[in-house]
């Protein structure tokens, strides 16, 4: 039995059109070329520690107005507990001006950061 002549395959070629060419005379072009094997990227495991340094920083604002808020917080907190009743409003107000410093740094740093990756 001969062989048979398998159907055509479909090449565009650079006048954008299909251009039927033959198994055949695909085959005869020669084999193509050996795959290679391409190298898989090795990443280091990043732990805590490394993480938070790296984004203190790439953001060193957001730590800063974190340790504020919590300063805030605890002073008035223990004003509070001391029945300074004035001072602990006054902390409280000032604690909601240093989160509201945080969120604004943290939204900054997401501009910046896509901004960055941008370009």
């Amino acid at each position: 039995a001969e062989p048979r002549e398998r159907a055509p395959l479909p090449d565009y070629g650079s006048r954008g059109g299909p251009r039927v060419v033959t198994f055949a005379a695909a085959m005869a072009a020669g084999p193509p070329p050996p795959l290679e094997p391409v190298p898989v990227p090795v990443f280091r495991e990043e732990g805590f520690g490394d993480k938070f340094l790296r984004k203190t920083r790439e953001n060193p604002l957001v730590p800063l107005g974190c340790l504020c808020t919590l300063c805030v917080l605890t002073y008035g907190l223990i004003s509070f507990k001391r029945g300074n009743t004035r001072q602990s409003q006054l902390m409280m107000r000032a604690r909601v001006l240093a989160q509201g410093f945080t969120f604004a740094a943290l939204l900054g740093g997401m501009a910046v950061t896509a901004m960055k990756s941008r370009k």
